[in-house]
């Protein structure tokens, strides 16, 4: 077995790709840019930058309504951008399976601010999951990307 170092942005975008995701939309904002970066590598996908998260995030919902499983990533105060797709996401659902990755920043290493995105997934009632380390994130990410409960069509949220 062959074993790899990365980082928690390259296992999540590794696991994306070998969950099946095929569409991944985002907005760049450290600590979460690397994700799109490295997801962009492989072959088979497509990954685009968009004008802000509000739209990555319709992007990614249009994707994953049509079947298609689909990464939106985002750091934490960019959730608050795409707050408004994402709470009607919550009740319409899917039928593609759509992975929100939201890159929290304790302690303020790249962000202006503390915000703790837990609340979000809460609000709008849809699963969480937080990894520990690069290894849990990429397990989680195709945990994530598991095709959503055919009765709620509820997306996952990491």
């Amino acid at each position: 077995m062959n074993k790899h170092i990365l980082s928690g942005n390259e296992a999540v975008a590794l696991g994306a790709y070998q969950a099946g995701v095929k569409v991944a939309s985002a907005y760049p904002g450290t600590p979460s840019t690397e994700i799109l970066q490295n997801f962009a590598t492989y072959d088979g996908v497509y990954a685009e930058w968009a004008p802000n998260e509000k739209v990555a995030l319709e992007v990614a919902i249009g994707s994953a309504m049509t079947g298609v499983r689909t990464l939106f990533t985002t750091k934490h105060v960019g959730l608050n951008v795409a707050a408004d797709p994402l709470m009607t996401l919550a009740y319409t659902g899917i039928t593609g399976g759509l992975l929100i990755v939201c890159a929290d920043d304790p302690g303020m290493h790249s962000s202006q601010n503390e915000q703790d995105n837990r609340y979000y997934a809460r609000f709008a009632k849809i699963p969480m999951l937080e990894p520990s380390d690069s290894q849990e994130a990429k397990a989680m990410v195709r945990k994530g990307c598991a095709c959503p409960n055919p009765t709620t069509r509820r997306p996952f949220c990491a």
